[in-house]
């Protein structure tokens, strides 16, 4: 999809066509301008040619059906992979990717084994989503997939904002989220962005922000993430301090548990001790492998439960999904 070329296809038409054009991509989510018979035939053959709406996937679908992985190819034989999550409340939530490979190299993320290749366009980030917005209705959207959304900020932003706005996607800020190694230039931006009134803007202060956490102190932090070392714990979390001030919002922070690296008890009481703050949540995550680790037993896993909740600490288990199909968390990876 090259949605970019659209309004200079449409330049010389009346301006209602325009709005025709995206609704139909956006509301109706056609996949061929065949399918747009309001405009003239010539029309829809100049659209299909300069314009074309054709997603180039592979689709993989789970055992339990509850979760598809998309391996999407774009214009330059790159390729990025999201996911649907099926939620039994109903929900339908996208998983998207915001670069092509990853450059912080967390040891425990089969993205960051693929090394850098480019930020994605904010095209190919909603293509994503439209990708499967074609297969059912999308309530959430999470920037959760490969890359760091703060090293894109600007097409990740713009990409929100669309997905927002009720003339697109019209979701909720509040079912759009986002989630960082701790960038905190990003999280700053996002502040500022969220406190601006600006039209548009409104949207980056009511978003969920996320922090990829998985470690309670620096040492162990810099050896899974090597990021920690440029933005360590204290100036992330004063920073979290900040945006959860200026927004009022709750802060998600991801903990993957890994067999004998972070899921100690040492480990819990250390994370009890960093997480206890009102607007602070824990999303424990149960390491998906990706050749390098092992996942944590279960008996180990509530021995950590049970620390935090004798800490009072908030925090959830997250469901699984599509760890059969390699689409769980930190398992997206391509070959190219």
């Amino acid at each position: 999809m090259d949605l970019n070329n659209l309004e200079k296809v449409l330049a010389s038409e009346p301006k209602y066509r325009l709005k025709q054009a995206r609704e139909a991509i956006f509301k109706s989510f056609i996949s061929n301008w065949d399918e747009a018979t309001f405009f003239s035939k010539d029309l829809r053959e100049k659209l299909n040619a300069e314009c074309p709406l054709k997603i180039n996937a592979e689709v993989l679908v789970s055992k339990e059906e509850d979760s598809v992985k998309a391996k999407i190819t774009l214009k330059d034989d790159l390729q990025i992979e999201s996911v649907l999550m099926r939620h039994k409340d109903g929900r339908n939530t996208v998983c998207v990717s915001c670069q092509v490979g990853c450059p912080l190299g967390c040891l425990f993320c089969a993205t960051g084994k693929m090394g850098f290749k480019r930020n994605l366009t904010t095209d190919e980030i909603l293509e994503q989503v439209i990708l499967f917005e074609r297969l059912c209705k999308v309530t959430n959207v999470t920037f959760m997939g490969m890359g760091e959304p703060f090293l894109n900020y600007d097409n990740v932003l713009k990409a929100v904002k669309i997905l927002n706005d009720k003339d697109f996607f019209n979701i909720g800020a509040r079912s759009i989220s986002i989630s960082t190694a701790g960038i905190i230039e990003g999280i700053e931006k996002l502040i500022k962005e969220g406190m601006s009134r600006e039209a548009g803007s409104r949207v980056a202060g009511q978003i969920n922000l996320a922090i990829s956490l998985h470690a309670p102190n620096d040492k162990l932090r810099s050896q899974l993430m090597p990021i920690n070392k440029k933005y360590p714990l204290a100036e992330v979390l004063k920073a979290v301090d900040d945006y959860i001030k200026k927004t009022k919002r709750k802060v998600m922070f991801e903990y993957v548990l890994i067999d004998g690296v972070n899921d100690s008890e040492k480990c819990a009481k250390e994370l009890a001790g960093i997480m206890r703050k009102k607007l602070y949540f824990v999303n424990l995550i149960l390491y998906n492998p990706t050749g390098t680790f092992r996942q944590s037993s279960t008996k180990q896993v509530e021995k950590f439960k049970k620390i935090l909740e004798k800490e009072k600490i908030n925090f959830v288990q997250r469901y699984r999904f599509g760890d059969d199909i390699q689409a769980a968390c930190g398992q997206f990876a391509t070959n190219k």
